[in-house]
């Protein structure tokens, strides 16, 4: 992995239209789509006739071909205006990911230059009622049909439901198989027999719908199978995972600077003994903690972005999950530690903190949980360290024998 993290001119120029536009049409509005849980159509306008939805979509396609470091870049600073509104835009990198990485030249074709565009928003629906964090465990499924595979089944909590064009579905297209049961398929908006049903009533993100996507009998075309071979939909869903981890971990760092810069600007006005809070050890340790655990999330994010577009290998997963779960635990820990800079103002919702705080609380949640990722960092320094077979020599011969003497033990029960 890339020890100094290079911002091209590119990115940087990426990210300072997205701070204009956050400034202009993001914070300004996000009370009010907050309040009504609407989606904040002049934004996601402003993103597109900025090029900004260009960001994560091949040059060839029609897109800036960026990479994920400015995705990231561009995330951090949409949502550090409105975290919900940096979900809204990340997550149509999160459903183009499965047709960038694993899809037939055909496909991105046909269905990138419109996402590079603004012309299509999209939608990535892995998640069901009784598969979470076991990916593997879907019952959504999709049967052959001629030359269509017909979808049956429902997918829950997805981000961007009803607002997209075109949905990244995975399903089971073989039930017998183990390592190949799983397939994506694109569901076009507008597909009969395909709908969303429960519009969820959450907690924080309000701006962006999260739904159940229903799928009675939806008769697709096999063109729209991803990659045009069947039993790939897990792995596609790994390496999607694995590229758009940094950007929930750009909105968690996002969220976290925009609930810092609340805390901050509050504590300098708000006074107390005849001084402002600001000026009080405790406080200046909050606010010096808060910043110190989001410049290091922020560079953590950078690093694993940096990585997987030098084509990382191995480590992007696990450099991912740190990225994701670290930022993450920080957004949700730095915007408890605003609202309590606020005091009691921090729990009413006329102050923008108190929004900041509900919307944290999923980013540890979705994408991978959080536990989940710390498995997914912790089998890979397993992996890793039996690989370093000269790390023997550091160990003391009664442990090694110890150990040696336990390992015949147990072969000796086996057998």
């Amino acid at each position: 992995m890339p020890h100094d993290v290079v911002f091209s001119p590119q990115a940087e120029e990426l990210a300072e239209l997205a701070r204009k536009i956050a400034d202009e049409y993001v914070r300004p509005l996000a009370a009010r789509h907050d309040k009504e849980q609407t989606y904040n159509r002049e934004a996601a306008q402003a993103v597109a006739e900025a090029g900004l939805f260009r960001t994560f979509i091949p040059e060839a396609y029609g897109g800036h071909g960026a990479g994920v470091l400015a995705l990231a870049r561009v995330t951090e600073e949409l949502a550090r205006a409105d975290s919900g509104f940096g979900v809204a835009f990340a997550v149509n990198a999160l459903g183009s990911f499965p047709i960038i990485l694993g899809g037939t030249e055909e496909q991105k074709q046909r269905w990138l230059p419109q996402v590079a565009a603004g012309e299509k928003l999209v939608a990535f629906c892995l998640s069901e009622k009784f598969a979470g964090s076991d990916a593997q465990g879907l019952s959504v499924t999709a049967r052959e049909d001629g030359d269509d595979y017909v979808i049956c089944g429902e997918k829950k909590w997805t981000t961007n439901g009803g607002v997209a064009d075109i949905y990244s579905v995975f399903c089971v297209t073989d039930p017998t198989s183990k390592s190949r049961r799983i397939s994506a398929i694109v569901v076009e908006k507008g597909t009969p027999g395909f709908s969303v049903e429960k519009v969820e009533d959450k907690m924080g993100i309000r701006c962006v719908p999260v739904v159940e996507t229903h799928f009675d009998n939806v008769r697709v075309p096999k063109s729209n199978l991803i990659g045009g071979r069947p039993g790939m939909g897990f792995k596609h869903a790994m390496m999607t995972l694995d590229c758009a981890r940094p950007g929930v971990a750009a909105q968690a760092i996002g969220a976290a600077q925009g609930a810092l810069d609340l805390a901050i600007a509050y504590s300098c006005r708000r006074k107390q003994f005849g001084k402002p809070i600001s000026s009080h050890q405790m406080v200046q340790q909050m606010l010096a903690d808060m910043a110190i655990k989001t410049n290091a999330g922020r560079w953590l994010v950078y690093a694993a972005a940096a990585g997987i577009d030098a084509g990382g290998g191995d480590k992007v997963s696990k450099m991912a999950a740190m990225a994701k779960c670290f930022a993450t635990d920080t957004a949700m820990e730095v915007a408890t530690d605003a609202v309590q800079v606020f005091g009691g103002y921090g729990f009413m919702e006329d102050y923008p903190v108190a929004k900041f705080f509900r919307d944290a609380k999923i980013l540890q949640i979705y994408e991978g949980t959080n536990q989940v990722q710390r498995l997914v960092v912790a089998r890979h320094l397993v992996r890793e360290a039996r690989e370093l077979e000269h790390l023997d020599e550091f160990i003391p011969h009664e442990v090694q024998r110890t150990y040696a003497e336990a390992e015949q033990l147990v072969e000796n029960l086996n057998t």
